[in-house]
């Protein structure tokens, strides 16, 4: 039997000699920051040595490359900055 866990992002990535350690953080559902938005927990770690990891990142970047060819991502450099209104007289909107 397979289990399976979901997570928000990555916290935290440490490498140690030959070792890699990826820390999994979700969204809590109690705690709270200070502007009572949901605080970023951990829930578990993934350990690997630095080959399993590196061979993982370029699977990883050959499924992004995949979801940006799909229109499904926008990577941020491709993203183009909205312009912003200057104003000619001081006032913004003239």
């Amino acid at each position: 039997m397979s289990s399976e866990l979901y997570v928000d992002g990555i916290g935290e990535i440490t490498i140690t000699n030959s070792i890699v350690r990826i820390d999994m953080m979700s969204l809590s559902a109690t705690e709270k920051d200070g502007k009572n938005n949901p605080k970023p927990v951990f829930r578990q770690r993934i350990i690997m040595p630095i080959d399993a990891f590196a061979n993982g990142v370029e699977l990883m970047q050959q499924a992004l490359n995949g979801l940006v060819e799909a229109g499904a991502v926008h990577r941020f450099s491709d993203v183009q900055k909205v312009p912003r209104l200057v104003p000619t007289n001081g006032v913004a909107g003239s």
